[in-house]
């Protein structure tokens, strides 16, 4: 197992060659004020690389920092280029900043960019007023403000960075870019988002993941209520940043308490358990009832908590901290500490945290006139200390949903997949022929058709023309029924097209004839081309919505709470990305409060909760199938303990040639096939997915200990389940592995990962000792390679232990050439141009 490999940059950008940069250039107009202060803060950085002043360097530079006026950019950039630089910082305004980056043939950060600091390298290109300390800080920032904001903060707090990266107006490189960069250096301990806009919703998704998963990464938006009051908008994109493994902060104050417990804390256990002392009772209650109200659960400690020393000295304090941090029941000890006439035992604390291997500690050092000056002394002794026991508190909660996010992250799946075979071509040409007749909406029935193609089970009804075929639905289907209008409205029940509880043949024939006459009264021009009749559904079912809809920012989204009329004043929406699966779909419900209504409660019938979840994944499929398709809305759809049942919905189309596109790259279903081996057995070759942890678990455990030593460079028995989750929850955009299955069981699997950014990618195989002679292993390598081909790949990268024969010899059969690594003698790469003849 080895990282992509990035070489140095050559012809064209390479991401190498602007956050690892070994010599850089300052093109700057003396006039901007911004000029001044790169020459000043890149002249003191101590930038170990090559540094050029205005003139032109004698060899091309990595990186270029641009500070002209906006009608000289473009000379600028073209400079740049032709100077043998292709990344470049531009912190000043210059619009159209892409298109004059793409005409010269270079990619830079910008509009407006705060700037790029590499501590480790010395490199302070940035609009920084204070020097950036070296540390395990990464920012990823848009606001020059807010970056000013936090460094100021950093300074105060004595934590450094790794990487400032100035995204700017994200005009031309973005988060993806930095993110992908972040992933794969091992300097940054925890990552920090401010983000008013991403342009590319795929590739900052995908980006997110990879760096999500192997540190902290914390997200603000300013803005997001102001761009959408409703507050949808940031709803969707918590959704976005929770698939991605993303925290994120309500505001500048959460984000920067986040910041400051993940710097110096790791979360523990379950994460939830407190343990809560004081030297005094009433801060010591304070904690816990933040700690309650957060949900937090007070642990068993083997005395009371929250505990009071009294007014005890900070020693005391300190190891009374140490010893419920080492009890196996306690995930985090909030140390509550009021002013006392002795001065804070500082040497003490740093000992009781430093020499910790229990649970975090954070301090609660309360009070302004002598507290103020102590908690300096803490935070600058590298303590996780706070104003208050609610911050202290806050703290702790901060380390639980980082815990939360850890265990989402490694946690598998069960096998169980939901098979779904929708009738799309019937569906297909029901969007057609709206298409067609210029409508971008669908009639009820052809809305409700829709979701029974794809297994959603729906309200018995048929479409009558007129009051008298009615009358006869009516008698086929049973009464009770419901009559509706087969009308394009938007909302049915406010023009009267819907009534309800028609018991009889002349109420029926009454209320066709009075909602003819409402719908023409109410809503004028409105057509109405029949009645849609219903049989009634239970009165003591529970009514659900859900609704399929996009956010400009993030694309379509999938929402589940409450239905009725009044779905909307009741507040109770959770929300999630496409595609689904059963558990992101029972997980998504469980973010409702009705969810705990779902079990029953008192005179409410159980609801069966598995057919909601089902009817979310089907509705998912859809919109993976049909990206013509804009907003879906089902409301309500009866829940009881029978299953779930829609009863009404509407669909809108978008304008011809437009498509959604989904922030999360759906399964590649196209890319299944079968083949038959040399022994006769018929392989299903498939991309892999969440599902196939445990077939993927077997897999391994079937393979001989030399096997797992050539393919995992280790002797390690047995998968951890972050790993598991790993090798079978990728990204289709960044990675493809096929895996070959017969009678249930996988026998085999071939993987490609792209080198971010890079035209390259590494690649792996094993097969199980049943499948070896087969010809699966030269199949599945060759269905890898037609994968990258098929994205523009020119070279993959295997890395082959030295004494690995077989595979060795195996590479040479593929075309691979060889040759010993320079970084280690035991091991050999193999590569293998795609783009040649």
């Amino acid at each position: 197992m080895s990282l992509i490999l990035t070489g140095r940059p050559g012809k064209g950008f390479r991401d190498i060659a602007l956050f690892s940069p070994r010599s850089a250039w300052l093109i700057a107009d003396p006039e901007l004020p911004e000029s001044a202060i790169l020459r000043r803060n890149l002249l003191a950085g101590g930038f170990t690389g090559r540094l050029a002043l205005d003139a032109p360097p004698e060899e091309p530079p990595d990186l270029a920092v641009v500070s002209v006026a906006p009608d000289a950019m473009g000379e600028a950039l073209r400079r740049v280029a032709e100077a043998g630089c292709h990344a470049a910082v531009v912190p000043v305004p210059a619009p159209n900043l892409a298109a004059l980056a793409r005409a010269s043939g270079l990619r830079a950060l910008g509009e407006r960019s705060f700037g790029l600091a590499l501590p480790h390298l010395g490199l302070n290109a940035t609009l920084s007023h204070i020097p950036v300390p070296r540390g395990r800080l990464a920012l990823m920032t848009q606001s020059s403000a807010v970056a000013r904001a936090v460094l100021d903060w950093a300074a105060a707090e004595g934590l450094g960075f790794s990487h400032i990266i100035g995204i700017g107006a994200n005009d031309d490189l973005g988060f993806a870019s930095g993110l992908d960069w972040l992933a794969r250096d091992s300097r940054s301990a925890l990552v920090l988002l401010e983000l008013r806009r991403i342009k590319n919703r795929r590739g900052f998704v995908s980006a997110a993941r990879a760096a999500a998963r192997t540190r902290p990464v914390l997200a603000l938006r300013p803005g997001a209520r102001l761009d959408d009051p409703s507050g949808v908008g940031e709803s969707v994109m918590e959704a976005a940043l929770r698939r991605a493994g993303v925290l994120r902060a309500a505001g500048l104050e959460e984000w920067l308490a986040a910041a400051e417990t993940l710097a110096r804390a790791r979360p523990r256990g379950e994460g939830d358990r407190v343990a809560i002392l004081s030297n005094g009772i009433g801060l010591a209650r304070l904690a816990a009832d933040a700690a309650v109200a957060h949900g937090l659960r007070l642990a068993e400690t083997g005395v009371r908590n929250p505990h009071s020393l009294g007014p005890s000295p900070g020693v005391a304090l300190a190891e009374e901290a140490k010893r419920l941090a080492a009890l196996p029941g306690v995930d985090a000890v909030i140390a509550v500490h009021a002013p006392t006439d002795e001065p804070a035992p500082t040497a003490t604390l740093v000992e009781a945290a430093r020499g910790n291997r229990g649970a975090p500690i954070l301090l609660g050092w309360v009070g302004e006139a002598s507290a103020h000056d102590e908690r300096r002394a803490l935070t600058e002794a590298g303590l996780p200390v706070f104003a208050t026991p609610e911050a202290a508190i806050r703290g702790a909660v901060h380390l639980a949903r980082e815990r939360r996010n850890r265990a989402a992250a490694a946690e598998l799946p069960p096998a169980e997949l939901l098979e779904i075979a929708p009738e799309r071509d019937a569906v297909r040409s029901i969007l057609d022929a709206a298409q067609a007749e210029g409508r971008d909406r669908l009639f009820e029935d052809e809305a409700l058709f829709i979701l029974a193609a794809y297994g959603i089970a729906t309200a018995p009804g048929r479409v009558a023309r007129d009051a008298q075929e009615a009358v006869r639905v009516a008698k086929a289907l049973g009464f009770p029924v419901v009559l509706k209008a087969r009308a394009l409205l938007r909302f049915k029940s406010e023009a009267g097209g819907v009534v309800t509880g028609l018991r009889a043949e002349a109420a029926l024939r009454a209320a066709a004839q009075s909602m003819t006459e409402e719908v023409a009264r109410r809503a004028p021009g409105t057509k109405l081309t029949g009645f849609l009749v219903q049989r009634q559904m239970p009165r003591r079912a529970m009514e659900l919505r859900l609704r399929l809809d996009e956010d400009p920012m993030w694309g379509p989204w999938i929402g589940f709470g409450q239905g009725g009329t009044a779905a909307d004043l009741a507040q109770d929406e959770a929300f999630d990305l496409p595609p689904l699966n059963l558990p992101l779909a029972h997980a998504l419900i469980a973010r409702t409060r009705l969810a705990r209504l779902l079990p029953g409660y008192r005179d409410r019938p159980p609801v069966h909760e598995p057919a909601i979840a089902d009817a979310l994944v089907r509705l998912s499929q859809l919109a993976v199938d049909f990206p013509v398709i804009a907003r879906v809305v089902v409301n309500p759809l009866f829940a009881d303990a029978g299953g779930a049942v829609a009863a009404d919905a509407a669909i809108t189309l978008r304008p011809a040639g437009e498509a959604a596109l989904l922030a999360i790259q759906p399964y590649p279903a196209h890319l299944e096939s079968e083949w038959m081996a040399r022994d006769g057995r018929r392989f299903l070759i498939r991309p892999i997915r969440p599902e196939d942890a445990e077939a993927q678990g077997k897999l391994f455990r079937a393979l001989p200990p030399e096997d797992v030593r050539f393919r995992f460079f280790s002797t390690m028995r047995e998968l951890p389940p972050a790993l598991l989750a790993r090798l079978t929850q990728i990204d289709y955009d960044r990675e493809m592995a096929f895996v070959a299955q017969h009678d249930g069981a996988t026998h085999g699997t071939a993987r490609l990962i792209r080198e971010p950014g890079g035209e390259g990618a590494e690649f792996a195989v094993v097969v199980a000792p049943s499948a070896k002679g087969t010809g699966l292993a030269r199949h599945l390598m060759d269905r890898a390679i037609e994968w990258g081909r098929s994205l523009g790949l020119r070279e993959l990268t295997g890395h082959i232990l030295a004494d690995n024969a077989p595979m060795l010899a195996f590479a040479r059969r593929l075309g691979f050439t060889l040759s010993r690594s320079e970084e280690d003698a035991e091991v050999m790469l193999a590569k293998k141009r795609l783009d040649a003849p």
